[in-house]
């Protein structure tokens, strides 16, 4: 009997989150910078309001959900430890009806676990991975690759990936980098970036993967950077930018998309990006244009930030296209 068909395989790191909600800090920035930092005292008791543990989370765990929650057959590659919070993992994935044939629990192994400070809409994260043996599984060739955030022990798995994606030119590769994959450069990553058909990133991480000085007069060239990004391979760039919306570039064209207007104020924004990312992806292995994805992403991220964690407020497909329905008559992509 032939495997059946995967839509969507999400190949990245999983963690747990808990959410530590503050309340006695304070924010300093940076002049004409996006630097700031979280204020605390010093060798203090810090009272917080409350801690919430998320499980199965993290940038390509947060993709196959939102992937399945819009009824694509999403499926995932990742490592946790076998242990209580292992389980619990497994457990939040296959109730999202994730595929997690190609999950492995490994011995001896501490499943990662993240502390997330939270603090009035934004978040601070306290990551350490934990440095799993990789291995690429075999799995049918699916319509997309989404290949996100690993550990920094994982170069070498990142070259069997390349080789898999070399054997296979069908199977298309949305990469959403880490920052690891950040760390490494075009050069080491040579390979991924040449057969990446979609790369997204924030304006920030663009920034700093082309080693663009923040100060400088024109550091949010947003057409500099997508530019900058699609001249290693990409063949689509789409890049977001917070509250300002995001951007498209397909190699001649640049387009804008605004926010989705949020229906009352964000309550905690943890996840926004890889929910735009996935519902991007995931509206391609659908068969729209990158032009009616573009409208489709922003939709996801809008309803996540009404929740805490990445992946409460991930929409199924009806819920979408109610949302888009009612969408504002200025909600358009805009060549600019």
């Amino acid at each position: 009997m032939l495997a059946k068909q995967i839509d969507f395989l999400a190949i990245g790191d999983t963690v747990i989150d808990a959410f530590i909600r503050l309340k006695d800090a304070h924010v300093n920035c940076k002049v004409n910078t996006s630097d700031c930092e979280l204020c605390m005292r010093f060798g203090d008791k810090i009272p917080f309001e409350y801690v919430k543990v998320v499980p199965a989370v993290g940038n390509a765990a947060n993709a196959a959900v939102a992937a399945a929650r819009l009824g694509l057959r999403s499926a995932f590659v990742t490592n946790l430890g076998e242990d209580h919070n292992g389980h619990d993992c497994l457990a939040s994935l296959q109730r999202d009806k994730v595929v997690t044939s190609y999950v492995k629990l490994q011995k001896s192994k501490p499943t990662n676990y993240h502390f997330v400070l939270w603090y009035d809409v934004d978040r601070t994260i306290l990551v350490k991975h934990t440095e799993f043996e990789y291995s690429l599984p075999k799995f049918p060739a699916p319509k997309w690759i989404y290949l996100s955030s690993l550990a920094a022990n994982t170069y070498s798995y990142h070259l069997e990936v390349a080789e898999y994606l070399e054997a296979h030119p069908g199977v298309k590769l949305a990469f959403q980098p880490g920052t690891f994959q950040m760390q490494l450069g075009f050069g080491k990553l040579k390979r991924i970036y040449d057969r990446t058909d979609l790369f997204i990133v924030n304006v920030e991480e663009a920034q700093r993967i082309l080693s663009v000085d923040e100060t400088a007069p024109d550091a949010r060239d947003v057409k500099k950077l997508m530019k900058g990004l699609a001249a290693h391979g990409p063949k689509l760039v789409a890049m977001t930018d917070n509250t300002n919306g995001a951007y498209l570039y397909d190699g001649d064209h640049f387009y804008h998309i605004p926010m989705y207007p949020d229906p009352r104020p964000a309550f905690e924004r943890t996840g926004c990006g890889d929910a735009w990312a996935s519902t991007f992806v995931s509206a391609m292995a659908m068969g729209k244009t990158p032009l009616e994805a573009l409208l489709w992403a922003p939709i996801n991220p809008m309803s996540v930030a009404q929740f805490i964690g990445a992946q409460e407020g991930l929409l199924t497909l009806e819920q979408l296209e109610w949302w888009l329905g009612r969408a504002p008559a200025d909600y358009k992509p805009r060549e600019i």
